[in-house]
């Protein structure tokens, strides 16, 4: 990618923009992360954070904050808030999946333990607790406690949900709202609402996150099909492979005759797979358009992303953010 594609790319672009504010939150981290008994929370902290993530999630609570004309400093906290949440659930998610690989690098339960990665996790969830509390806010408290406790009980109902074959898109959809959505909607939530917005405002940002959050997730199902594994961190068919009930397995199984069906089986609900098996799934999904009809789903949640926005008053971050719902959409396209 030449410089001036990234540099149209809207997360740089508001990366760019909140370049100071970004500083301020990674400032803020490396210090709240530090442990004066525990060196391996640091340790541990570090490795994930330090890693190269986006910071896409504290990025919107900036930008919403921003938009609103926030003048104040809790917009740092509650960002920094907000990457401490995330960090904690990629921490938990890579035991519970025993992944190896988290943008393009080890996994800290590879190069540690699963104990670690569980307790720092942990750490970092009241980390996160900590900060929130420092804005004064009830409803700030209220919002990102609800997320915290909907993100988990998401990742509880993917367990129970992500290997029967049964599954239907509606689960689907309320696993992603839970493990994904509730972050985003949250992180642009409470940005207007440390602004004192106007609630239609803070409504139409929650609404916003809830729909990119859920573009966001769809789009990095269809990449684990057909993504490029240099730009993702991940093999292409990791999710296949870890048996992962996505959405356009989802279709091309509400489709399936009884051979395809009996092949869904054996390999999700049974985890007996060969080593032609992926192509064969893959196959599947372009006999019954589930790519296609996945991104069109995407690119429908997309739209309800920026028709939540078009309503506020013109600002160069709600430009961004616009652009931006459709960059997690033009990543698959």
């Amino acid at each position: 990618m030449s410089l001036d594609e990234a540099a149209a790319r809207p997360h740089d672009r508001l990366a760019a923009y909140f370049a100071e504010k970004l500083d301020a939150v990674n400032t803020l981290i490396r210090a709240r992360m530090a442990s004066e008994h525990a060196p391996r929370i640091p340790e541990v902290t570090a490795h994930l954070v330090e890693a190269g993530g986006k910071r896409l999630r504290p990025m919107l609570t900036l930008a919403a904050a921003d938009m609103c004309g926030y003048q104040g400093d809790h917009d740092i906290r509650l960002a920094a808030t907000v990457e401490f949440i995330h960090t904690a659930t990629l921490l938990h998610d890579d035991v519970v999946d025993e992944s190896g690989q988290r943008r393009g690098r080890p996994t800290a339960n590879l190069l540690w333990d699963n104990k670690s990665s569980v307790l720092v996790g942990d750490y970092l969830f009241s980390r996160s607790f900590q900060l929130m509390v420092e804005t004064g806010s009830l409803r700030v408290l209220d919002i990102l406690s609800n997320a915290s406790a909907t993100i988990a009980e998401g990742e509880v109902l993917q367990l129970t949900a992500s290997r029967d074959i049964s599954t239907t898109e509606a689960v689907y959809l309320q696993v992603v709202r839970g493990k994904t959505a509730a972050l985003f909607s949250a992180a642009t939530e409470v940005g207007g609402v440390i602004s004192g917005a106007d609630e239609a405002v803070t409504r139409a940002l929650r609404d916003y996150g809830d729909a990119l959050g859920i573009a966001f997730q769809i789009a990095d199902d269809l990449l684990d099909f057909q993504g490029d594994s240099a730009v993702t961190g991940k093999n292409v068919g990791d999710d296949f492979r870890e048996r992962k009930l996505t959405l356009p397995l989802i279709k091309a199984i509400a489709g399936a005759d009884d051979e395809e069906r009996a092949f869904w089986v054996r390999t999700i609900e049974k985890g007996q797979q060969e080593a032609a098996d992926l192509d064969h799934a893959v196959a599947l999904l372009h006999r019954h358009g589930a790519l296609e009809a996945t991104l069109a789903d995407a690119q429908a949640w997309g739209a309800r992303a920026r028709a939540a926005l078009v309503g506020l008053p013109r600002h160069p971050v709600r430009d961004m953010l616009l652009d931006l719902s459709d960059y997690v959409i033009a990543r698959v396209s």
